[in-house]
């Protein structure tokens, strides 16, 4: 049987529409990558210093390993978040990052290890906790020994304090990035975050905000005339994360399952702003993240079944949000879904919030709308795929994504990206991406989103 074949049968039986998965994905032609490698100059690695054609295959390869390899030391770093924050699995109180020695000293760091290694032990449906035992396991570390547990747990406590000092010295200065009237320079502040975090593990937090500052960009853009009534069809969002265990306290929950959040939400703010027609809109999601793909395959075989895929939207009621965010909070999934009666908090949270605890919506996203969403396993630093011109995108999303890379990568995910879009098509990212001037990309603006310190930039496919 022809590889054609097996690949459209493949495609119906899991359910999944044959065209990417009849694409050839393939790594960076060397003659594609050849105006990025002449731009980077000191900027390159070692191995392609005077590159060639064979080099740069050895070095992309090698490298797309190197990359996959650090979602595991994300996932330490969001076991390190799940102990700081989590409230499934213990009844101790939260440790705040910059109260980390007072809860040391108080014994609260101790009994949370303690109960965590007691639920891994024991995780019943604890789908976190079953991920992590994995984890530990993967690791060569048995959750039933407490010692060993305990101190592999501990060095990776050390190892992510040490890091979020240097990165909040950092956020400090992000804050003084401001014009000479004292507002916020939105191109400073889409460059300051470059690369910040090219020496961490890929970890797949998500939240509501970067879906907040791609709406207000979205809408700029309409505005603008950038982006027109319907136009947009094919759409791609890369690495939407997966809702484990945030690293910032104020939106880091664990009391509702996991669950991925930027595909719908961009989904509803292309219906709401018009720039989309419902039913035409197709969604890819490229992740290297097989619980990412994993969990959106699973998602899409209930879809199948009739089954919606409800999202938890609590937040905390003491953390003020500007109107204009806590409206986005209010109507988020109205186009692709309805509102259901959410998970209710555990009460820990009527302590931690001011004694006002959580605001809480759930939203139950239709069966149609999953299933316009694909997953595909795609390195975009080092990969691409063989799209014709009709099939290749309007729109891609990334953010929060090319924080993890350096200049040359995120110029080799800039022109990859620009490879499977159409000629005009945009790509939005809160991440600076250089450009090099023989590439298909342009850097055609940048939007300030005036909350949190992000901006949005816009390239446009030449």
């Amino acid at each position: 049987m022809r590889l054609a074949s097996i690949r459209l049968i493949l495609a119906f039986v899991c359910g999944v529409a044959p065209g990417l998965l009849a694409a050839d994905r393939v790594f960076t032609p060397f003659a594609s990558a050849k105006p990025v490698l002449d731009k980077a100059g000191d900027q390159l690695p070692a191995q392609l210093r005077n590159p060639t054609e064979a080099k740069w295959s050895a070095w992309s390869r090698q490298r797309d390993k190197a990359i996959r390899a650090r979602l595991q030391q994300g996932d330490l770093d969001s076991m390190v978040n799940l102990l700081f924050y989590g409230t499934s699995f213990t009844k101790q109180p939260r440790i705040r990052i910059e109260s980390f020695s007072e809860a040391s000293r108080a014994g609260i760091l101790r009994a949370r290890v303690d109960d965590l290694i007691a639920g891994m032990r024991n995780p019943g449906d604890n789908e976190r906790l079953t991920f992590l035992n994995g984890l530990l396991r993967s690791q060569g570390i048995d959750p039933s020994a407490p010692g060993d547990s305990g101190l592999f747990i501990y060095n990776n406590v050390m190892r992510v304090i040490q890091e979020m000092q240097t990165l909040s010295k950092r956020g400090e200065e992000a804050k003084r990035l401001t014009k000479p009237d004292g507002t916020p320079d939105e191109a400073a502040l889409f460059s300051w975050r470059a690369g910040l975090l090219r020496d961490r593990g890929v970890s797949l937090d998500t939240s509501i905000f970067p879906n907040f500052s791609i709406e207000q960009a979205l809408r700029d853009l309409k505005n603008r005339g950038v982006l027109r009534e319907g136009e947009v069809a094919r759409v791609a969002v890369i690495g939407p994360g997966l809702d484990f265990s945030d690293k910032n306290e104020a939106f880091s929950y664990d009391y509702y399952p996991q669950q991925t959040l930027q595909p719908f939400a961009l989904y509803d703010s292309l219906l709401r702003l018009g720039l989309a027609r419902a039913n035409v809109v197709s969604m890819s999601i490229f992740d290297i993240s097989s619980r990412v793909i994993d969990h959106i395959q699973r998602a899409r075989g209930r879809a199948r079944m009739g089954e919606s895929y409800v999202l938890q939207l609590p937040r905390g009621v003491a953390d003020p949000w500007p109107a204009d965010l806590t409206a986005y909070w209010r109507s988020l999934g109205d186009r692709v879904g309805t509102e259901v009666a959410p998970i209710r908090p555990p009460g820990i949270f009527q302590l931690i919030n001011g004694g006002q605890g959580l605001e809480t919506r759930a939203v139950r996203i239709r069966p149609d709308v999953v299933l316009t969403c694909e997953p595909v396993d795609l390195n975009i630093v080092l990969e691409r795929i063989n799209l014709n011109e009709a099939d290749k995108f309007d729109l891609i999303v990334g953010t929060n994504i090319f924080i993890y890379y350096d200049a040359f990568e995120r110029s080799l995910a800039l022109e990859n990206a620009g490879a499977i879009l159409k000629r005009g098509g945009l790509l939005l990212t809160n991440d600076q991406l250089p450009e090099v001037p023989a590439g298909s990309m342009r850097q055609a603006g940048v939007i300030d989103v005036q909350y949190d310190h992000d901006a949005v930039g816009w390239y446009r496919k030449r």
